[in-house]
Formats: structure tokens, sequence, C-alpha cells
């Protein structure tokens, strides 16, 4: 039997770079497994910070250390990219069945990567360019929300032009944000991952140095009300008839979320099954596949929501279109406990990237 080729693409220019070498270095280890060896072959690619892309064996010496490559060592081998500007790709490219982008953050999942092999007229495991690109922009992923029906915290979008443009502005928009979210409220880039850049504001002068920081990183920025709440996240897998996974629950010493408590063993603990009442799971699972379609996502994603106990309510947070697939990360562990093995995971979004090319 031909085995299927597949282009595992991973590394990038974003902030992200080296989480998504922790997801390649996973998802290759699952092609590889006993029970998917014989239908897969791997193609690495791997996008180095400064945009070059390479093939061959500088791939594999990051999928086999899990250390990115500085800019200057780039690869003598044939498929050295020099610049995506011209329009040159690693001959390997031709050879691609079916792509596996592991690309976290911007230039990954915002739909730049997924407009690309669009064109390329290749199979790949993921949502669509609509999909990833709400996904990834936390306002217009709000207003499709809002448009569903789903209950969210209060937030505050804006613009970097807002922040920096004119000093006599600033306080006054300081002012319409305490009055309309109050203290805590969390500052965020619109369009950053795994907790890039967000800080937790307490006060005037914080509120100030947040939002003057997340203008750094991105032109459109959210502010959110903060909400006193469990932390709970549910799998989402498959195209047009989605299925839920069970929910699990974030619990961590730290202020908030952040990048570094994400990535780092031990930082936080994961609850598989979350001890919640069967009526609120439901809920949650109706919910998770209700984004799921408000954004029109494909293939997988992970719902984050905040469950308010005193109250019994459940509010969405997010939706991550390309969740991590590294040792710590949610998605992979939810579907464990559901009854589908990270192996088994892999070549079931394999097969949904083929379908979905299928059905056009």
């Amino acid at each position: 039997m031909t085995k299927l080729r597949v282009g595992l693409l991973f590394g990038g220019r974003s902030g992200e770079h080296e989480v998504s070498i922790s997801s390649a270095r996973a998802i290759a280890k699952a092609l590889s497994a006993e029970q998917n060896a014989g239908k897969y072959e791997i193609l690495p690619f791997y996008i180095q910070k400064d945009g070059h892309w390479l093939a061959g064996e500088a791939p594999q010496k990051v999928l086999g250390t899990g250390m990115p490559l500085l800019e200057s060592q780039e690869s003598t081998s044939e498929g050295h990219l020099t610049a995506l500007s011209q329009w040159q790709f690693p001959s390997q490219v031709s050879e691609v069945d079916v792509w596996f982008p592991v690309l976290h953050g911007p230039n990954g999942e915002d739909g730049t990567i997924q407009g690309l092999l669009t064109l390329m007229q290749i199979p790949f495991v993921g949502s669509g360019v609509l999909g990833s690109a709400m996904g990834m922009d936390k306002i217009a992923m709000k207003m499709a929300f809002e448009q569903a029906g789903l209950p969210q915290v209060k937030y505050k979008a804006l613009t970097r032009a807002q922040v920096w443009s004119n000093p006599c502005v600033f306080p006054k928009l300081c002012d319409e944000i305490e009055a309309a979210l109050g203290y805590p409220c969390f500052v965020k880039p619109a369009n950053l991952g795994s907790s890039v850049g967000i800080a937790k504001v307490r006060s005037r002068q914080e509120l100030e140095a947040a939002l003057d920081q997340a203008a750094g990183y991105d032109r459109r920025l959210i502010v959110e009300a903060g909400v006193v709440a469990r932390e709970v996240e549910c799998a989402v897998l498959g195209n047009d008839q989605p299925k839920a996974s069970i929910i699990g629950e974030i619990t961590y010493e730290s202020d908030f979320y952040d990048y570094e408590t994400k990535y780092t063993e031990g930082k936080a603990d994961l609850l598989i099954p979350a001890p919640l009442p069967d009526a609120i799971v439901r809920q949650m699972q109706d919910m998770a596949l209700q984004a799921f379609a408000a954004v029109d996502a494909a293939g997988l994603a992970r719902v984050d929501f905040f469950y308010v106990e005193a109250t019994g309510e459940i509010l969405i947070n997010e939706i991550n279109t390309l969740p991590g697939f590294t040792a710590t990360s949610m998605y992979p562990q939810l579907w464990a406990h559901s009854g589908i093995s990270f192996p088994e995971l892999v070549d079931q979004l394999i097969q949904l990237a083929l379908e979905r090319h299928s059905i056009g």
C-alpha cells in the first residue's frame, strides 16, 4: 500500500515558535506509531524565525533535538527557500499529499498559511481561511459569538491608533474602560495566542502600561472584564458534524493563565474530567459546538469557558482553531480521556482534511 505523504509544517515567525516545535515533535511521534507507520510518510518542513523554509535534513534535526535553528544556520541542501516572496519552494513540496500545519500564532493559525495551502490545492488539517482568521482575531471572534447568542464577559475593542495617536484622548479612553469594565480587567492583543502580550491590570497606572505594551504587539486590542470563575475547556473534532469531548479544568497558583504557566510542566494542573454537574457538562459541550460553527471552524478546535460556580453561569472565553499538541496540552489529553488515543487522533485529523478537500 502506498503511504500518504504528510507535510508536517512547523516553526514559523511568531512568538510561539518553540511551542510549534514541541507540537510537531509529538505529532511526528504519533505518525510514526505502530498503527500509523504503515499509512503515512512524514515530510517535515521547518520555517525559521526569519521566514526561511527548510526541507530535508534541517527539519529532521529540529524534530530530533527540539531546538530551533538560528537564522544564520541556513541549510545548504536542496529545499532552502531564500525568501517566500520569491515564490520558490523546496522541491519536496510537490510530493506532499496532505499538509499538517502546526504553526501557532500569527502567520500560522490566522488564515495566512491556510490561504497559501488552499492555493496549492492540497488538503490540509484544520480550519480554512475564514475559520482560522476569525478564531485568531479576538474581536471578530467575539462578534461572531455575540451573533450566535453565546454569553461572554464584557469587553471593549480598541486600536493602536486610539492608544498612541493623541495623548489628550488617552485619559478619556482609560476613563471609558474603567466605567465599562472596572478592575481587574485584562488587556490583550487581538491577534496573538498562548497568552502572549496579555496583562491583568488593577489600576489606572497598570492599565496605561498594559495598553501601551499590547499596542506594541498588534494594531487591534481588546480589554475584557475580569471574572471570578473556574476555567474549563472542551475539545471539538470533526467537520460538518463535529463532536465534543469531555470537559477539562485548569487550576494554577499564578495570578492568571499566562504563557509560562501554560507551557511549563508543573505550573498548572489539568483535571480531566472536570468535576462538574452533568447538566453543566452537556451545556458546555453544546456551546462548544455552537462556537465551532459560529466561526466556521473545521477539523479541530479547543473552546475555553469561564464557569461562575456561584451562579451556574457559563461564559465562553475563546476558541483556538489550532491548539497545542505538546506534553502539557489540553486538546489531545481531552480526547485521550474521551477514548481517542494520540495516534488515533492524528489519524482522524488527516482523514478529516481529506474529507473536507474532497467535498470542496
